[in-house]
């Protein structure tokens, strides 16, 4: 048996799903985009089973991506959960037959509460899609599970269109960079977008020195500070040294180079940076200028060091 054929054959099956859920879209799509974005509510997810499983997908990233959204399970809706469902949400019904029990019988319950009501669903003529405002067109030929059983290509096609709805509104709504690190505050795009400078530079031990200090000194102190930099102080402002330019000098003057001074090592005119910068604009200026370090002045005076 040949096992790879076997995952190309699904492969190539779900493809042809997703591919084709073009020629289902109509412009219920459309209205329901229009009618999302025009609500004040939320976009409330609902599905049984494998549905349901994708359901929390499309919810996850509808709401990470600036259309407030949660799932709810439709066992739980029917048993108290729906007290959480305001006349302004949106609903979308997911069901791949249109038919599924515990989701049919929300329907009552949506129609008098007045909420918009999206269907995800296979078939156009059932339950489901007849009682929706728009329905969203999942369709599939044949799953990949060769008994047909398994939610395969259809649970795939399900969440190509959640992800179409969920990018459509972004480009609807010009969703940038920053409004998604608002939602991601903890990941790196987040750290880049949202923090500042003053919030990750190091503010204490600066490996301070003054413009006579000898060599030796300066990598005493680039050694307590751990940061591979020394700061010299002088009458116009700071200088730098780094563990490079101290290795440069060794290079150019042998032993010679103990008998150097920090202020002639030193680079004059280093790259420096207000505390209020934004840590993506320090990271570009960084990369920009070949560089590991910026030093951050505030109000005229040294407050700290940003390293990548």
């Amino acid at each position: 048996m040949d096992y790879t054929e076997i995952a190309k054959r699904v492969f190539a099956i779900e493809a042809q799903a997703v591919a084709q859920l073009g020629e289902w879209l109509d412009e219920s799509f459309s209205e329901a985009v229009g009618r999302i974005l025009s609500s004040s509510g939320r976009v409330i997810i609902c599905g049984m089973g494998k549905s349901g499983i994708v359901g929390k997908k499309i919810a996850a990233t509808l709401a990470s991506t600036g259309t407030p959204s949660f799932f709810m399970h439709p066992g739980e809706a029917y048993h108290g959960d729906l007290g959480m469902v305001t006349p302004d949400d949106i609903f979308i019904a997911i069901s791949n037959s249109g038919e599924t029990d515990e989701v049919v019988k929300l329907i009552p319950f949506l129609k008098n509460n007045g909420n918009y009501l999206i269907a995800m669903t296979g078939s156009s003529n059932s339950t489901l899609a007849k009682a929706s405002e728009a329905h969203l067109n999942i369709r599939v030929k044949e799953e990949a599970c060769p008994l047909q059983l398994a939610p395969t290509s259809s649970t795939t096609a399900t969440m190509a269109m959640g992800d179409a709805l969920a990018v459509t509104l972004m480009k609807a709504r010009d969703f940038q960079p920053e409004h998604f690190a608002r939602f991601h505050p903890g990941g790196s795009l987040g750290r880049r977008l949202l923090s500042r400078v003053e919030d990750e530079m190091i503010k204490s031990d600066l490996s301070m020195v003054g413009e006579e200090a000898k060599v030796l000194d300066v990598i005493h102190a680039m050694t307590r500070g751990s940061m591979g930099l020394a700061i010299v102080e002088h009458p116009k402002g700071w200088g730098v040294i780094t563990d490079g330019d101290v290795r440069r000098a060794i290079e150019r003057h042998g032993a010679d180079v103990f008998i150097k001074c920090a202020a002639d090592l030193m680079s004059r005119d280093p790259v420096m940076v207000s505390a209020g910068t934004r840590v993506e604009d320090a990271l570009m200026l960084m990369e920009k200028r070949g560089i590991t370090s910026l030093l951050v002045v505030e109000d005229e005076k040294l407050v700290g060091v940003f390293k990548k």
